[in-house]
């Protein structure tokens, strides 16, 4: 009798995901879903953007997104690995906006073999969202909105389907350049899993932070608080240089996400990031190898947007992101 071997392709999954949530499973919904969030640390809540893809982390913030926008996003991630992402925002009047939104995570293909190690054929992997979003103006600067997301993710001969809920809330007051925001990521369940003895979490994630442009800077500052629900040692993956688990203050360092946005014009943005937890959760031989460091640039024109960034999610991989927008 054959059995089949998936380890390479599971240990992949694992090493490239360990470093974003340890303990859950669809973690490719914890990717940034733009190039000007992944140069800005990888997660933020209160990035006022004309992007389409800004309500996919925070829905309310499609009250602040051009009517019949288009994002386009595309990422190299580790090895072979690649994600996709495309988003689309209608205004329904002046207080409503709907959006819907499909991501594609593609793992490559690798070899099967059997229990001896023998080839017997080639598998493949890969995780897709699809989701609508909604947001609702209450007043000239308090919005708030919700994302419903189905997920399906496939393993070889294996499959497993989740659905879930975002909540958000954006205050932003334009005249200061001041936004604040509150997020309930990921709540939901699995409704068929890998192994059905198995029910694995999703990544829950609450998250809070703010925006605020400097006085007399051309410049932005971001702040973000990420997984503020979760403090256990078991929920980060611990790097090999370090024999213990972390102590509070690494892990309340390791819920803070830090970017700079550096504003040469007002169509033009260089920005610069910094992830604790990642450059924690990779680090190795007591160096971080500037894992937590992300870097990017835009141009926001009348109807076309262009971005890109540089992070690092893994030590042996620099991941490259593009984002193009375009209003219809």
């Amino acid at each position: 009798m054959k059995i089949k071997q998936y380890s390479p392709l599971l240990a992949l999954l694992a090493l490239s995901l360990q470093a974003q949530e340890s303990t859950s499973s669809f973690n490719a919904l914890r990717l940034p879903t733009s190039s000007h969030v992944a140069a800005l640390g990888g997660q933020n809540v209160t990035l006022i953007e004309d992007n389409p893809a800004a309500g996919w982390a925070n829905p309310a913030l499609y009250a602040n997104v051009s009517d019949l926008s288009v994002g386009l996003d595309f990422m190299t991630y580790l090895s072979s690995t690649s994600w996709m992402g495309a988003h689309f925002v209608k205004a329904m009047g002046e207080r409503h906006t709907m959006a819907f939104n499909a991501n594609y995570m593609n793992y490559g293909s690798m070899d099967e073999t059997d229990a001896s190690g023998n080839v017997i054929g080639r598998f493949s992997a890969k995780d897709i969202t699809v989701g609508t979003g909604y947001s609702y103006l209450l007043s000239d600067r308090w919005t708030g909105g919700a994302n419903l997301k189905f997920m399906f993710s496939n393993l070889a001969d294996y499959s497993a389907i989740a659905f879930a809920v975002d909540l958000g809330f954006n205050y932003y007051n334009e005249e200061t350049d001041f936004s604040l925001s509150a997020t309930l990521q990921n709540l939901g369940a699995q409704l068929k899993s890998y192994d059905e003895s198995v029910r694995a979490n999703l990544p829950i994630s609450v998250n809070f932070g703010f925006t605020k442009g400097l006085n007399h800077l051309p410049a932005r500052l971001h702040v973000t608080l990420t997984d503020l629900n979760r403090w256990s040692s078991s929920d980060y993956a611990i790097p090999d240089a370090d024999a213990s688990a972390p102590n509070f203050t690494r892990k309340a360092l390791n819920h803070l996400v830090v970017g700079l946005d550096i504003l040469p014009t007002d169509q033009i943005y260089l920005s610069l990031g910094y992830n604790f937890r990642r450059a924690y959760e990779l680090k190795a031989s007591g160096s971080s190898h500037m894992a937590g460091l992300s870097a990017g640039a835009g141009v926001n024109l009348s109807r076309f947007q262009f971005g890109v960034s540089y992070a690092k999610y893994h030590q042996a991989n620099s991941s490259l992101m593009f984002t193009a927008g375009f209003k219809i």
